[in-house]
């Protein structure tokens, strides 16, 4: 009912216990696919768990009217917005105890650097620049 009410999916296909939805208007990402287990745990962090899942929203009144009709339709309320200096964030455990986040496409990931040079340095968020060092002796190199 999430994935339809609240982020414009639409259920595509059934095979076996899997049911398969699309997101309206999408070519890439917009597909998620839900396998009726019975009667399983339910979501939690840990090891083998996946942390959370992100779903886009144009804007802050997007994002809002989202916030809306999961308090309305569904009684799910959100976190406050979080701002991750690209997108502005909610948070929210659906039914099954997974962690949704509703992620704003603005400002984008332009607003420190040019689209020509995006990806090309490692960006922190101010809390963690003075780890820097720290941080970029651990990760991998992935491009020359």
């Amino acid at each position: 009912a999430i994935l339809t009410d609240v982020f414009g999916f639409s259920e595509i296909g059934r095979e076996g216990s899997t049911v398969r939805f699309k997101a309206d208007g999408t070519e890439i990402g917009g597909i998620v696919d839900i396998r009726v287990a019975g009667d399983f745990l339910r979501g939690r962090q840990g090891g083998g768990s996946v942390h959370h899942i992100a779903f886009r929203a144009a804007d802050d009144e997007a994002e809002f009217a989202m916030m809306r009709k999961l308090a309305e339709n569904h009684g799910i309320r959100t976190t406050d917005q979080k701002d991750r200096n690209y997108f502005r964030s909610l948070y929210f455990r659906e039914p099954g105890g997974v962690l949704f986040e509703i992620a704003t496409d603005i400002p984008g990931f332009a607003v420190d650097e040019p689209v020509s040079s995006l990806g090309q340095s490692l960006k922190l968020p101010p809390q963690y620049e003075p780890r820097r060092k720290d941080i970029e002796a651990v990760l991998p190199a992935i491009a020359a």
